[in-house]
């Protein structure tokens, strides 16, 4: 197996995935389908999206000794995921229950289990996995502790996906290159820090005010609408990247940071279900491969697409051979040819 490029350090869960008209109203019962179980959870989801793409891919976490540890277990692998340090765990796989509404949106309630066993202590010990890579990606599945010590402890790109929200200490912050937030997220980490935000139709100021909370670079991911990337110049630019370290001096970013927005293929979404996720893992992939955030966003914006037009979520998710069938019949739809 290939030295990994990407070490994905996150939850592992089991999707319990079932249609329903609406979303409940409080007090409201409503009929759903029957329940399917596929694999997820935001980790093991970019794991696999990042397996899928060609990445070389290891990933940190635990899961239980129980049929949903299994089922992970096999959908990693599948992928490509060396899993060295996937840990089976005294306590239940990590669960995710997810309502489909027929627009495609969802809604989760997550279940941590064995996630809650991803623990400093844990991370310590698999240390030589994840310390020295060129691209670690984090998410906020696991204990906020836990993250911070990976991404104050790893000497390689950080790249923080910080969902669901959750409130990011200055050094975590001050680590990520970049951060990635959909505008909920974006907007609870704003309004914790008491940072304005910009005008609701003005996403560039969005990403703007996000890059003065501290990290190297911000992704702001708007579904259908595309991203926007945002980047301020950075301390160690003239350093070749092994030289980076956590805590250097990065200059405040101001309204004359460069933003760029990536716009996304228009397709028919069937489920949205780990579409930030796959975007992720391709995103990571890309940078570990030395390309501009901008073409790694690029990248991840197609990945993405294709992903909301199939069911579930790893299930969704292309390979680059599928990729290209699929962006070339979306592009030929789009030009009417």
């Amino acid at each position: 197996m290939q030295t990994p490029q990407v070490v994905v350090v996150g939850s592992a869960n089991a999707d319990l995935v079932l249609d329903i008209d609406h979303r409940p109203a409080p007090g409201e019962t409503v009929i759903g389908s029957d329940v399917v179980t596929t694999p997820g959870g935001k980790g093991a989801n970019q794991a696999v999206a990042a397996g899928k793409v060609g990445g070389a891919v290891a990933f940190v976490g635990c899961v239980g000794d129980d049929d949903h540890g299994a089922l992970l277990r096999d959908s990693l692998s599948s992928a490509g995921v060396d899993l060295t340090d996937l840990r089976t765990v005294d306590a239940p796989t990590g669960t995710a229950t997810i309502m489909v509404t027929p627009d495609g949106e969802n809604s989760i309630i997550v279940s941590p289990g064995a996630n809650r066993h991803v623990t400093p202590a844990m991370l310590e010990e698999t240390r030589s996995s994840w310390g020295a890579a060129p691209v670690v990606v984090l998410q906020l599945e696991i204990p906020v502790e836990s993250v911070a010590v990976v991404a104050t402890g790893a000497r390689g790109r950080v790249v923080v996906n910080a969902a669901p929200a959750a409130r990011l200490g200055s050094a975590v912050l001050a680590a990520a290159d970049p951060l990635v937030v959909n505008e909920s997220e974006a907007a609870f980490l704003l309004e914790d820090a008491g940072a304005a935000a910009g005008p609701a139709d003005d996403t560039g100021a969005t990403a703007r005010a996000l890059l003065r909370l501290g990290p190297r670079s911000v992704v702001l991911t708007l579904g259908a609408a595309g991203a926007v990337v945002a980047e301020t110049r950075r301390a160690d630019a003239d350093r070749p990247s092994d030289d980076v370290r956590v805590g250097d001096e990065v200059p405040p970013a101001d309204d004359a940071a460069e933003v760029v927005r990536v716009p996304a293929l228009r397709v028919e979404a069937v489920d949205t279900t780990g579409a930030g996720d796959s975007f992720v893992g391709a995103l990571a992939v890309e940078l570990a491969a030395g390309a501009t955030l901008e073409r790694a966003v690029r990248l991840a914006t197609r990945v993405a697409a294709v992903a909301v037009t199939r069911r579930g979520a790893q299930t969704s998710f292309p390979t680059l051979e599928e990729l290209e069938r699929a962006a070339t019949q979306l592009q030929d739809r789009e030009s009417g040819r």
